[in-house]
C-alpha cells in the first residue's frame, strides 16, 4: 500500500468565507463553486431532465384516478428495499387506493423483473406493475407482463443492455437519450424522483385543492440510506439528497425502522453520519435479503409501530451476525486458495470459487479480496441446475460491467447473463464454462490495466498542523460532507511515535501517539489490524493514513485518529 497525494486543481474555486482547509478537500473533490455546497432541496436537478418522466406519470395518474391495485417489484439488496419501501409509502401518501409490493427471494428467482416473477406477480391481480432498482434488462419480464395485460413502468438506474424493454414507460438517467446530467441517481433516488414529479402533476389537476398538499420529504431518510448502502458516487445531486435524509434522522424524525437499527447498533441517531448508514445500517438491512428473504427489512421500514420495528431490526441484526460467520469462514477459504501462489503468477482479475459458499454472501467476500490484493475479483457460488452465480467488485480505474460486456462478446455462450455498474456487477454462467471464463477475465484486466494498478494506493489530503488536532477541526469535518463514494472523507497522514499499543475485541489495534514532534498526545484505532505484526512493542515510529475523528465516551468528546493504514518506520 502506497500513500500518494491528492491533486489539486490549479487554481482554487472561491467557495464562500470558508476555512482554507475545508476550500482545500472540497477542491480535491472536484467542488468548484460555492453553488455546489448548496445542499438545500431548491437546487436538487429538475425531475423535467428525465426521460420518460412524463410517460411515468400518465401511467401514475390513470392509476389512481382509477383506483388502480398497483405492484411493485423491488431487488433484495438495501438500494431495493428503501426503494420498495419509498414507492409504498409514497404512491399512498399521494393517494394511491391499493399499493403492495414483491420482491423476489434470490435463492429461487434470481435478480429482476423475471417471467417467473411475472407468474408470482399475477396471483396479487395487479393492473399496474412498477420495478424499482431493477427492470431495465428485463426484456422477457416486461413481455411476459405485456402479454398478460398488465401496464409496466420501469424505474432503474443500472446500465443498459443492447435491447431495452418494451414497457409503457422506462426512466432511467442511464438510458439511452436521456440527459438527466447526474448519472449517479441510485434506485430509490429514482422512484423519489418519479414520486415529485406524480405530486407536481396532481397539483396542477387540482388534487390539492381541498386536501393538503403530502410532504414527500417525508421519505428522505430512505432515499439518504438506499443511495449511501448501493455505494453510488455522491455527486452535487446526490449530495444534497443525502443531507436532507440525514438531518431528518438526526432530528429524530426517521422512520421508526430506522430508528430501530440504529437502537440496536447501539448508535446515536443525533450524531449518525453517512458513513454510518453505509457500516452500520446498510449491512443490517442487507443481511435479509443475503440470507433469507429481503421482506423483513422491508416490513420493517414500512411498519410505523415502534415495538414491532424493534423486534424486527433485532432479527435483522442477529441475521448480520450470522453473515458475518459465514463472511469469515469463506474468507479463510479464499485466502487458502491463494496462499501457495506466488506474486507473480496471480491473476489480474482474481475468479474464485468453492461449491459450499454462500450466494448471499459473495458480493462481500469479492469485495474484501479487492481490497486485499487490490485487483478486479469475481466471487462465484453454486446456484444449482449447473449454473454459478457471481458477484464482482472493481478497482478505480478498470469498468467490470463493461469487462464483461467484452467478454461475452468475444467468448458466445460463455456467459448466460450479466449486469451492475463500474464498480461491481453480477453474471450467471455454467458451471463447466468457469475455467475458461477465469482466463478470459484474467486477460481483459491484463489489457487494460498494468501491474503498478494493482499495489493499492490511499489518497492522502497532507498532513495536519500540530494546532489543527483539536475538536472544532474534527467536528467541522464530520458534518462537511456528506462524504461517500466518489467524494471520500478527507484523510490524512503523518508520522508519529507510538507512545502505547493493545489489541481490543479480536483485530482492533488502540493506540496511543504523539506528534512527530512530541507536543501533542492522541488517541488512535486501526481496525481488522494483521495479528502476526501488531502488537509490536519493538515498533516506537509508525507512518499513519488517518481520519480525524470525534470519540464520545460517557458524555466527553476528544479527538480520535480512525486509522485507515499504519505501517513501521
Amino acid at each position: 500500500m502506497r500513500i500518494e497525494p491528492r491533486q489539486l486543481p490549479a487554481t482554487l474555486p472561491f467557495l464562500g468565507d470558508l476555512p482554507p482547509l475545508l476550500t482545500r478537500l472540497y477542491a480535491a473533490r472536484g467542488v468548484q463553486s460555492e453553488a455546489e455546497l448548496d445542499k438545500s432541496l431548491a437546487r436538487l436537478i429538475p425531475f423535467q431532465q428525465l426521460k420518460g418522466i412524463d410517460a411515468a406519470v400518465d401511467l401514475l395518474v390513470t392509476a389512481l384516478e382509477q383506483r388502480q391495485r398497483i405492484l411493485i417489484v423491488g431487488d433484495f439488496d438495501a438500494d431495493g428495499a428503501t426503494a420498495s419501501t419509498v414507492g409504498v409509502l409514497g404512491l399512498r401518501l399521494l393517494g394511491a387506493a391499493h399499493v403492495d409490493y414483491l420482491v423476489p427471494n434470490r435463492f429461487e428467482y434470481g435478480y429482476g423483473l423475471t417471467p417467473e416473477i411475472v407468474e408470482v406477480a399475477l396471483t396479487r391481480e395487479p393492473q399496474l406493475l412498477i420495478t424499482v432498482d431493477n427492470g431495465i434488462s428485463s426484456v422477457e419480464g416486461v413481455a411476459a407482463a405485456k402479454r398478460a395485460g398488465l401496464k409496466v413502468l420501469i424505474t432503474d438506474h443500472h446500465l443498459p443492455g443492447d435491447e431495452l424493454p418494451l414497457a409503457d414507460a422506462l426512466v432511467n438517467p442511464n438510458q439511452p437519450g436521456c440527459e438527466f446530467p447526474s448519472k449517479a441517481l441510485a434506485g430509490v433516488g429514482v422512484i423519489f424522483y418519479v414520486l415529485m414529479a406524480l405530486r407536481a402533476r396532481l397539483r396542477s389537476l387540482g388534487w390539492y385543492e381541498r386536501q393538503p398538499q403530502p410532504n414527500i420529504g417525508e421519505l428522505l431518510d430512505l432515499v439518504a440510506l438506499g443511495s449511501v448502502a448501493d455505494v453510488v458516487p455522491l455527486d452535487a445531486n446526490n449530495r444534497i439528497l443525502v443531507h436532507q435524509g440525514l438531518e431528518r434522522i438526526r432530528a429524530g424524525r426517521a422512520r421508526p425502522g430506522i430508528k430501530a437499527i440504529l437502537e440496536v447498533a447501539k448508535r446515536e441517531a443525533s450524531r449518525i453520519t453517512s458513513t454510518d448508514l453505509g457500516f452500520i445500517v446498510g449491512p443490517r438491512l442487507n443481511a435479509a435479503g443475503r440470507l433469507d428473504d429481503m421482506s423483513l427489512g422491508i416490513e420493517c421500514l414500512l411498519t410505523q409501530d415502534a415495538a414491532l420495528a424493534r423486534e424486527m431490526a433485532a432479527q435483522l441484526d442477529g441475521m448480520n451476525q450470522d453473515r458475518k460467520s459465514i463472511e469469515q469462514g469463506m474468507q479463510r477459504e479464499a485466502l487458502a486458495q491463494l496462499k501457495d501462489l506466488p506474486v507473480e503468477s496471480m491473476p489480474f482479475g482474481l475468479c474464485l470459487f468453492d461449491p459450499e459458499w454462500h450466494q448471499g454472501v459473495i458480493g462481500i467476500l469479492a469485495s474484501r479480496m479487492k481490497e486485499r490484493y487490490f485487483r478486479p475479483t469475481i466471487a462465484f457460488a453454486d446456484a444449482g441446475d449447473g449454473l454459478l452465480k457471481g458477484s464482482g467488485r472493481s478497482v478505480q480505474g478498470f469498468h467490470i460491467r463493461d469487462a464483461l460486456s467484452v467478454v461475452a462478446a468475444q467468448h458466445p455462450n460463455l456467459i448466460t447473463k450479466y449486469g451492475g455498474h463500474a464498480m461491481a456487477a453480477g453474471l450467471t454462467l455454467p458451471q463447466e464454462n468457469f475455467p475458461l471464463f477465469a482466463e478470459a477475465f484474467d486477460a481483459e484486466v491484463r489489457r487494460q490495466l498494468r501491474e503498478e494498478d494493482l499495489t493499492g494506493r490511499l489518497l492522502s489530503d497532507g498532513t495536519l498542523a500540530v494546532e489543527e488536532f483539536h475538536l472544532e477541526l474534527a467536528r467541522a469535518l464530520r458534518h462537511a460532507g456528506p462524504w461517500g463514494q466518489h467524494f471520500p472523507e478527507p484523510l490524512f497522514h503523518g508520522v508519529f511515535q507510538l507512545v502505547e499499543q493493545r489489541v481490543v475485541g479480536e483485530r482492533h489495534l488502540k493506540v496511543v501517539l504523539k506528534s512527530e514532534c512530541g507536543s501533542v498526545k492522541l488517541d488512535g484505532i486501526a481496525f481488522g489490524i494483521d495479528r502476526d505484526v501488531w502488537p509490536n512493542p519493538t515498533i516506537q515510529w509508525v507512518e499513519l493514513a488517518y481520519k480525524l475523528d470525534v470519540n464520545e465516551f460517557r458524555g466527553n468528546e476528544t479527538v480520535q485518529l480512525m486509522i485507515a493504514h499504519i505501517e513501521p518506520r
